[in-house]
């Protein structure tokens, strides 16, 4: 289906789309503090479809490791971190365009992974 979408079939790269927004939604869930993600998740979810469609392309079906054995990745992996990067930098955005915050007194993607795990409670 990777291949048809990248040959051009409009259907193939909706489908690969549809079966990926779970996977984004699921991402901003990780990523997003409960109160932000209700003020911002629609927009969030929104700015992130744009890179799905363009990792879909880009995705290497025949991508190989460093010694040239074919090393095959799952998309999903293939849009990870740039999902996450992603919602960061609209979180970012957001945030400084709402509350006009400098862009290094945002939480980032690894203190507010740290700050969920000890029950960290934004103020916003």
């Amino acid at each position: 289906m990777i291949a048809a979408a990248q040959h051009g079939s409009e259907q193939s790269v909706q489908e690969l789309v549809l079966r990926h927004i779970g996977f984004v939604s699921f991402r901003l869930h990780r990523k997003v503090f409960p109160n932000l993600l209700r003020r911002f998740g629609e927009e969030l979810l929104s700015e992130a479809i744009p890179s799905l469609y363009a990792k879909i392309q880009t995705y290497d079906l025949a991508y190989r490791d460093k010694h040239g054995h074919p090393k095959p990745v799952k998309l999903v992996s293939y849009i990870w971190k740039r999902t996450d990067g992603h919602v960061l930098d609209g979180l970012n955005r957001e945030l400084q365009h709402d509350k006009g915050l400098q862009a290094d007194s945002v939480i980032t993607g690894e203190q507010l992974n740290r700050k969920e795990r000890i029950g960290y409670t934004c103020q916003v």
